[in-house]
C-alpha cells in the first residue's frame, strides 16, 4: 500500500506571514537608515559653509597690519568704526557679522543664517595660549572665529598673527 502524499501548492499562512514581517523589517531600516544619512549629510554641508566663512575672514585679515598702520603707537583694540575702515586687524576685535561677509568685504546674504564673530587677544610670546592685557609689548595675536548658524555655534577656529 503506497503511502498518500501530500503535493501543496503555494505557501501556508504562516511562511506568508514571516516573509511580510522580514519585508516589513527591511524596509523600516533603510527608512531609518536614509534619514540617518540625510541628517549626517546636511550637517556635513552647514560645518563646510562654516569652515568657508571662517576662511573668509582669514583671507581678509592675512595681509592686514596687526595694529593701526597711521598710528602704530595708538592702543590695542578697534580704532576704526565700521567694516569699510577697517584697516588692520584689531579692528575685528568684538565684531560680528550677520549675515558673514567675504574677504572682499561683501555681504555673503545667501548665507543669513550664518554669522561670525571675530576675536582678537594678544598673546605671550612664549604661551600662546596665554592671553596677556592689551597693554602688553607682546608681538603676537590670536585670531579667533566662531561660526554660528541660528545662534548656535557650529564651528571655532584660531591662528596666530605676528605683529612685525
Amino acid at each position: 500500500m503506497m503511502a498518500a502524499t501530500r503535493n501543496p501548492k503555494g505557501f501556508s499562512l504562516i511562511e506568508a506571514l514571516i516573509a511580510v514581517v522580514l519585508v516589513g523589517l527591511s524596509v523600516t531600516a533603510l527608512v531609518v537608515a536614509n534619514h540617518s544619512f540625510t541628517q549626517a549629510n546636511s550637517f556635513g554641508a552647514d560645518l563646510s559653509t562654516a569652515e568657508f566663512v571662517i576662511e573668509q575672514i582669514r583671507e581678509l585679515t592675512v595681509l592686514l597690519p596687526v595694529v593701526d598702520p597711521e598710528t602704530t603707537t595708538a592702543p590695542f583694540g578697534p580704532e576704526e568704526t565700521g567694516l569699510a575702515a577697517y584697516d588692520d586687524v584689531d579692528d575685528f576685535d568684538g565684531a560680528t557679522f550677520s549675515p558673514p561677509i567675504s574677504a572682499n568685504r561683501a555681504t555673503l546674504s545667501d548665507l543669513a543664517g550664518f554669522s561670525q564673530e571675530v576675536t582678537v587677544q594678544k598673546v605671550s610670546p612664549s604661551n600662546f595660549d596665554t592671553v596677556v592685557p592689551d597693554d602688553d609689548l607682546s608681538a603676537f595675536v590670536r585670531i579667533t572665529v566662531n561660526v554660528l548658524q541660528n545662534g548656535q555655534q557650529i564651528s571655532s577656529t584660531n591662528w596666530i598673527r605676528a605683529r612685525y
